[in-house]
């Protein structure tokens, strides 16, 4: 925000910022297959088949957080971001990506500013 113009104040200031985490698990099942077995083409009677497949499930982390402020005086939102991603189990590559998200979040800030 102070790349934009604003100053951080402890107390009085014209805006309040709430910044909220969230967290959940994710799953997703991928499908392997080893064939078809018997070849291309249509039979009418039993032989050939599908081959076999295997599914895996894998369960993973993803993070959101939303930044909203409000006019001080008022107690209004006058504008929300919010950033989403995988979670990773290091914390260098999960800094990372915050930084990432949260410049990505604040491009179109301050309210009514063009989209770049």
């Amino acid at each position: 925000m102070a790349a934009k113009g604003w100053t951080q104040v402890a107390s009085g200031g014209d805006v309040a910022v709430v910044a909220i985490k969230t967290s959940q698990i994710q799953r997703t099942l991928q499908t392997f297959y080893d064939g078809f077995g018997g070849g291309w083409g249509w039979r009418r009677f039993g032989g050939g088949g599908f081959g076999d497949a295997t599914t895996t499930e894998q369960d993973y982390k993803v993070g959101t957080l939303v930044v909203d402020l409000y006019d001080a005086k008022t107690k209004q939102l006058i504008w929300r971001g919010s950033a989403q991603d995988t979670v990773s189990d290091k914390a260098a590559k999960n800094e990372k990506n915050l930084d990432k998200g949260v410049a990505k979040m604040f491009k179109p800030f301050p309210p009514g500013s063009a989209k770049s």
